[in-house]
This record gives structure tokens, C-alpha cells and sequence, in this order.
């Protein structure tokens, strides 16, 4: 994937209106620290992903953050547990396809919210103006950490960075063999690089 650019991104979000999730978290009066990175590609070393996200969490107090990610158990999801076990209120901010395929939040999510989409996430096909989703998780996090991922976490990392969000970047591989086999169900050679998008599209913005 060519690298998404920061400029293509600079302009003002497009509004994602979620009432319930805006009445929240006026609330709540608390940070928001999101965390994305694979879902179902998974990790190669989900223990590495899971250190890195202690570390991160080890900086904030429960008290004045929440924790969101996005809203399922898989990959980047395991940071759900270690949240809500160390005090942390969790979020998850995701399209409205979850809810219409039933997809199974994680267990250790607070509240989610489904933001009106019909993508699930990144930026709308064919242009550089992000999904509702992802417009309102940037738009509503304080800071945004991701720990590897592909094409949807390269467009909302840029977009928080053009945003002028606290942002960090993580190096971190999907799972090897997940990846060589769904390119073996889709009759492609196996993949050269693990990296994610999200990779590249942070080292070429630095």
C-alpha cells in the first residue's frame, strides 16, 4: 500500500455524530487513550504487544483516562483484560457493521459505541477523508497508540498526527503464518513483509 499521507489528512475531520458517545464522555471528564494495531490478523509475539502496552498504561492513571480500543477481543483486544484489571474504564469506538454482523465485543469492555458506517474503518474508498468510525475515534482521542496494524490504523495514525494528537507508533509484526495462509485463500504467494501498513506509512511522515 502506498504510505497515507499526513497532508492528504490535514484538513478538519468530517463530523461523526454520536450523540451517546459525545454525552459520555463529557461525562466522564477523562483523557482518551486509544490503542489500535491488527485485529484478526493477530501478533507474532502477542507477549511483546501486550509489554508494550503495560508500559504505556504505566503512564496514566485510571482515574483521568479511559481506555478505548476497538470494542472486539482479537489482536490489539488482549490490551481489553490488562485495562479494566488495573483499574481503567474501557471504550470501544467501532462501525456499525460489528453490531449488524454480530460481532462479539470483548468481555472486558465498559461501554461500546457503533458509529454509523458502511466501512469499517480507514479512509472511504477512493478518496483521503476518513469512515465516520475513524474520524471519531481521532477526533475523539487525546491520545492514540498503535502498536503495528494494517491499512485502517495507518490512515487514523496519520489523520491523528495531521491532527496534532499525542501520537506513538509501535513496530510490530502481524501473525506470520496467518498472514501466508490468507494469502494462500486468496491464490497469492505469501506476503515478504509482516510489518503492516501502518509501518510504513509512520516511517515515511517521519
Amino acid at each position: 500500500m502506498a504510505a497515507t499521507s499526513d497532508a492528504a489528512l490535514a484538513a478538519p475531520l468530517p463530523t461523526a455524530a454520536s450523540p451517546a458517545l459525545d454525552e459520555f464522555l463529557s461525562r466522564r471528564r477523562q483523557r482518551v487513550l486509544t490503542f489500535a494495531g491488527y485485529s484478526a490478523a493477530g501478533y507474532q509475539d502477542p507477549a511483546a504487544m501486550l509489554a508494550c502496552a503495560a508500559a504505556v498504561l504505566d503512564t496514566h492513571s485510571p482515574e483521568a483516562t479511559l481506555v478505548n480500543i476497538g470494542a472486539t477481543p482479537q489482536g490489539i483486544g488482549a490490551v481489553y483484560p490488562m485495562a479494566r484489571h488495573r483499574g481503567f474504564t474501557t471504550i470501544g469506538i467501532v462501525s456499525s457493521l460489528a453490531r449488524t454482523e454480530r460481532v462479539t465485543p470483548s468481555p472486558f469492555v465498559d461501554a461500546v459505541f457503533y458509529i454509523e458506517d458502511r466501512v469499517w474503518g480507514g479512509l472511504l474508498p477512493g478518496s483521503t477523508r476518513l469512515s465516520a468510525t475513524s474520524a471519531a475515534i481521532v477526533a475523539h482521542s487525546q491520545e492514540f497508540v498503535a502498536i503495528g496494524g494494517g491499512v485502517i490504523v495507518a490512515a487514523e495514525l496519520c489523520a491523528a498526527r495531521a491532527a496534532g494528537r499525542a501520537v506513538r507508533f509501535i513496530p510490530a509484526d502481524m501473525n506470520h503464518q496467518a498472514a501466508v495462509q490468507r494469502a494462500a485463500n486468496k491464490g497469492l504467494p505469501p506476503p515478504a513483509d509482516f510489518r503492516g501498513a501502518a509501518h510504513a506509512a509512520w516511517f515515511a511522515g517521519v
